[in-house]
């Protein structure tokens, strides 16, 4: 850190999150520097960690618009050194990248960005370094996209290459029906990715990396997969694995060897994966540069006591000098059990195991952490809570294509 003045971090969010981010480079006497939309002025932000806060309209699709930011804070480095710039959300990886290429403040530049945001490009590097990834194509030429489809057997996804969780993917079922969904898409249809569905469970790695080197990560089994959930509403939610099971030894493994060939320097990183039905392998699916979302940092903290948030802002401080140690760790089990709720306000008042260590406290959401020694009692509560929540809480609604809605 420069000796004259304390360092300043510019943070990007078009979604409210990354609190304990925020106090952690506060902590580590940071100046702390938000931009935000201004549809989130009124969030609940630790406003006590923020030296700074700016607004800038989002774009039509939700999303900062990066010409506009660019201006922007290049006009505020004027009379404001910026020393780090860092996106909190997988939709301003991209942009926050941009930035750093443009101020020329270190991290990760546009080309690594891509493998953590564009879902065409960490399939192309992820095959291209031996890591399973389901049989895929790019939308862009007609004819290799017909070979493919007689080729790989159906059902589909098509995926946009750009978005975060399962936002605006779409099941194909028969070969003529992508056609017609390609025309409609018109020139926005060089923006996907067509992949082979593959039935099976939904994994989930969740990663601090320091110098090229994972030193921590947690392996997760999601409830039900996150696509269902996004499209056909119900109770969510995840629990990690114990460690020396065989499914933890592989995606561990895998997890291991995508970030080496991602590039992946240092920070955190939410992977997901696939065990297929058909064949009992681990597929690659997607990754990010982030924490992973719907309070798995919670989850994660719960079982180990390892705060995620909190450990990216000392590694985007420090930047490996003095070395990264990571904190005194455990390692329970933990699981979320988390859905809309139809009341403005859940009251779990009735759910009194001693097991549960934290409650979702958000209009219109109900959820429950529990923690145990015993992986089978936590997956027995999920199962029960999730019965529960079905018959006591449960609302369903269309999964938002804004951010900040």
């Amino acid at each position: 850190m420069p000796e004259s003045r304390p360092l300043t971090v510019l943070c990007l969010a078009s979604w409210e999150k990354g609190e304990a981010f925020l106090r952690e480079c506060k902590r580590q006497g940071a100046k702390v520097l938000l931009l935000t939309v201004p549809q989130l002025k009124d969030a609940d932000w630790p406003r006590d960690a923020i030296e700074e806060t700016f607004y800038i309209e989002p774009s039509e699709h939700g999303q900062m618009n990066r010409d506009d930011l660019i201006k922007g804070v290049s006009f505020l480095h004027r009379t404001r050194h910026i020393d780090r710039v860092v996106a909190l959300d997988d939709f301003d990886v991209e942009t926050a990248a941009a930035l750093r290429e443009h101020l020329r403040v270190p991290g990760m530049g546009d080309t690594t960005a891509r493998y953590f945001r564009d879902k065409l490009a960490m399939r192309f590097k992820a095959k291209s370094a031996g890591v399973p990834v389901p049989e895929f194509v790019p939308v862009l030429h007609y004819e290799t996209i017909a070979k493919y489809l007689e080729r790989v057997p159906g059902p589909w996804l098509l995926k946009p290459r750009g978005e975060a969780s399962a936002i605006g993917i779409k099941k194909i079922e028969r070969a003529p029906d992508l056609w017609p969904i390609l025309e409609q898409l018109g020139d926005r249809q060089s923006f996907y990715v067509l992949e082979r569905f593959l039935p099976g469970e939904i994994y989930h790695v969740d990663s601090i990396v320091s110098e090229r080197e994972v030193v921590f990560a947690v392996p997760h089994k999601y409830l039900r997969a996150p696509m269902e959930v996004s499209h056909h509403g119900g109770v969510s939610g995840t629990r990690n694995l114990p460690l020396k099971s065989e499914d933890a030894k592989a995606l561990l493994e895998i997890n291991r060897g995508l970030l080496a060939a991602l590039g992946k320097v240092r920070g955190v990183a939410h992977s997901e994966f696939i065990k297929a039905k058909e064949d009992g392998r681990f597929y690659f699916m997607e990754t990010s540069a982030r924490v992973g979302g719907a309070h798995t940092v919670e989850v994660v903290e719960a079982a180990t006591g390892v705060n995620l948030w909190a450990e990216w802002a000392k590694i985007e401080i420090d930047r490996g000098k003095p070395p990264y140690e990571l904190p005194s760790k455990r390692y329970e089990y933990a699981g979320i059990a988390i859905c809309l709720a139809r009341q403005d306000t859940a009251d779990t008042s009735a759910y009194t195991d001693p097991e549960i260590v934290w409650r979702m406290a958000k209009k219109n959401h109900v959820g429950l952490i529990v923690r145990s020694q015993s992986p089978q009692r936590v997956e027995h509560l999920l199962a029960e809570y999730t019965r529960r929540f079905q018959q006591d809480f449960l609302a369903v609604e269309a999964l938002p294509e804004k951010p900040w809605h």
